[in-house]
């Protein structure tokens, strides 16, 4: 075998990068890393870490509300932008850090600067280059922007983290997990919010019935836009103004364009190599991760599988072990579990409705819209909707969706079940914890029929 530099070059230093990363030095590979914007990759910079943040700000407003029917005399309060952004700042910065000393401590060595591909077994950076026995691409992905004239005018996830001051106005584009979320969270900041969505329920993908129920949660908050998209952008004296298909006129201060993320393959120099791409720009894999071109591997956004950050650290490990320990394990996609943050959060896993169906399932459905045991003081008026789909051959619990408050961190304790294969009766059979929200998935009694 010829000499290399390295034995992996790892191109992105998000999850699944970092993760292969120290996976692979700690089991004696020669590894580097080049990242050319921040370690930590979306997710820590301008995803999950920092849309958490700003969620958790957003919900003080209800809870504010809500304390006072608890007996709490709140003052008249104010919201400061500037303390949010700045302190989010320090915090991403502070993350940063750590990445960058858990790879220093493993031995990996990062580069900083643009990386693209010279060869199967070759990486330029500069005028520099590189060779190296295994090459893993971990770039994710980058906001995709429809053509619309005046677009330019326009943020997206990336930039809206660093705005010099909350807008008093925004017009959001797109219904998915971004512009959803960022709808609920302005909304609650302060900002007159509207939402424009080309469909007729947000949350494409999503189980229907709860799709429905977001839908109205949000538009109670949200001026909703639904079958409608925007026909172009333009700048006025007093911001922005934005013309709908429908002929409608939005004036706006800012407005944020979250239609999707695309993998970032441009210009990464796969021309020199045999890596084969999925007519969505995603690089083609095979179970192993590996590409049309044996020495390149691929992992996370980029592969444009399931778009998650525990999803492309599982996917680096994976490689990393089975390329340096002859560990070699399969991705396993079932029941992966997610949740969205917008107010009420939605949190779900296993399979829809329509998706059980569609996979030939004869299946029972329990579903409930209650009112949570807060809010009988508060006053709010928000509901929570739970759902178990579950198959009427053997009773397995197929899929999980609750829409309510802090329904990632329900979720995540009963994917744990639906990975061991739960059933209505093991739910039925389990003590819930009273009085909860939870308890509602380990006591649901109404039952609607669904046949194929």
């Amino acid at each position: 075998m010829p000499d290399f530099d390295y034995d992996l070059f790892v191109i992105g230093a998000g999850s699944g990068g970092v993760r292969a990363s120290r996976i692979a030095a700690s089991l004696g590979a020669r590894v580097a890393v080049a990242e050319e914007r921040y370690l930590g990759g979306t997710c820590v910079n301008v995803g999950c870490v920092p849309k958490k943040l700003f969620s958790y700000a957003a919900h003080f407003h209800d809870d504010l509300q809500d304390a006072r029917g608890f007996g709490w005399a709140v003052p008249e309060v104010a919201f400061d932008w500037d303390t949010l952004r700045d302190n989010k700042d320090k915090e991403i910065k502070r993350l940063n850090g750590i990445y960058e000393s858990l790879l220093e401590d493993a031995g990996v060595r990062i580069l900083e600067g643009r990386a693209r591909l010279s060869g199967p077994n070759r990486v330029t950076m500069g005028s520099e280059e590189y060779t190296a026995r295994r090459i893993l691409l971990a770039v994710g992905g980058w906001p995709w922007n429809p053509e619309y004239p005046g677009a330019e005018h326009a943020i997206t996830s990336n930039e809206v983290f660093y705005l010099e001051r909350l807008p008093e106005s925004i017009v959001i584009v797109g219904g998915g997990y971004i512009a959803v979320e960022f709808a609920s969270i302005f909304s609650r900041l302060g900002t007159k919010t509207t939402l424009v969505y080309r469909r007729d329920t947000l949350l494409r993908g999503f189980d229907a019935e709860i799709r429905g129920f977001i839908t109205a949660a949000i538009g109670q908050q949200v001026a909703l836009r639904l079958e409608d998209d925007v026909a172009n952008i333009a700048k006025t004296d007093n911001g922005l103004a934005v013309t709908l298909k429908s002929g409608c006129e939005l004036s706006c201060e800012q407005i944020m364009l979250a239609t999707g993320r695309r993998p970032l393959t441009d210009d990464l120099g796969l021309d020199s190599t045999s890596v084969e791409l999925t007519p969505s720009g995603a690089i083609k894999v095979n179970d192993r991760f590996q590409t049309a071109e044996s020495s390149i591997y691929a992992v996370g956004d980029v592969i444009d599988r399931v778009a998650l950050t525990p999803v492309a650290l599982a996917e680096g490990q994976l490689v990393a072990r089975a390329l340096f320990a002859g560990d070699v394990g399969e991705m396993e996609y079932r029941n992966v579990p997610t949740a969205v943050f917008c107010h009420p959060n939605l949190g779900t896993v296993g399979l829809s409705e329509e998706q059980a169906l569609a996979q030939g399932h004869q299946i029972d459905v329990y579903s409930s819209v209650t009112r949570p045991l807060k809010h009988t003081l508060s006053g709010s008026e928000e509901r929570a909707m739970l759902k178990l789909v579950v198959d009427r051959a053997d009773e397995r619990v197929l899929g999980l969706h609750i829409a309510s408050a802090d329904a990632g961190e329900i979720v995540q304790g009963f994917a744990v079940a639906l990975n061991c294969g739960a059933t209505k009766a093991d739910f039925d059979r389990t003590i819930g914890i009273h009085p909860t929200l939870a308890e509602e998935l380990v006591t649901l009694r109404s039952k609607r029929e669904s046949a194929t």
